[in-house]
């Protein structure tokens, strides 16, 4: 199968479609693939301006994580209280590495909301929020782009070959977001007092709240 195969439509919807596809690709919590294999695909040859791909894939995505950020900050008055005690100690842990740890999850292709909901719990600087994820999803697009226009489809169409039908690639990626949304229900429901208590116990303390 070619890799043009699973967005054949890409170059007919082109710039708006690249929005709309990383934006619900970013939305929906744990299902980024959508999205970068869409401007992977934009990004080889020379239809398109690969400095506007990669600069409108990564306002879309921000945008989009900034939602769930959000939706997470609120969050305190719909998880119980029994669960965020058990969240607090991680949402300590990664807001004090806030800046840095919402530009790592942005700039990789790792399941970011895993980071991103934690920091929204814990409240942590929306502005801050903001500009981190921008900045790291600036260069997770960049990347993704040139690796593509110069390299083209050599890094991933070995994986492809011996796909047939493109419903495959379709339910993988559902799978995979139904696989990624478990984990964050037993990450909700983990003991992180006991868990982060034994290597990092400053995140027990109420003090490091700030």
């Amino acid at each position: 199968m070619d890799f043009s195969a699973i967005f054949p439509f890409a170059p007919e919807i082109g710039y708006l479609g690249l929005v709309l596809v990383n934006f619900f690709g970013s939305l929906i919590p744990f299902i980024p693939l959508p999205g970068f294999i869409f401007l992977a695909s934009m990004s080889v040859g020379d239809q398109f301006d690969l400095h506007v791909l990669a600069i409108l894939s990564a306002l879309a995505a921000t945008a989009a994580k900034q939602i769930i950020f959000y939706v997470s900050y609120q969050g305190r008055r719909i998880i119980s209280e029994k669960t965020r005690k058990r969240m607090r100690p991680f949402e300590r842990l990664v807001k004090r590495y806030g800046a840095g740890a919402a530009f790592f999850a942005a700039a990789t292709p790792i399941p970011d909301d895993l980071i991103y909901v934690p920091l929204g719990l814990a409240k942590y600087n929306p502005k801050r929020f903001f500009i981190a994820t921008l900045a790291g999803k600036l260069v997770l697009s960049y990347s993704i782009v040139f690796i593509s226009h110069h390299l083209g489809m050599s890094l991933v169409q070995p994986y492809l070959e011996d796909i047939a039908d493109v419903t495959t690639v379709y339910v993988g990626i559902i799978v995979f977001g139904i696989m990624m949304t478990v984990v964050v229900v037993l990450l909700l429901r983990l003991n992180w007092e006991k868990i982060l208590g034994r290597f990092v116990p400053w995140t027990l303390d109420e003090n490091n709240e700030k």
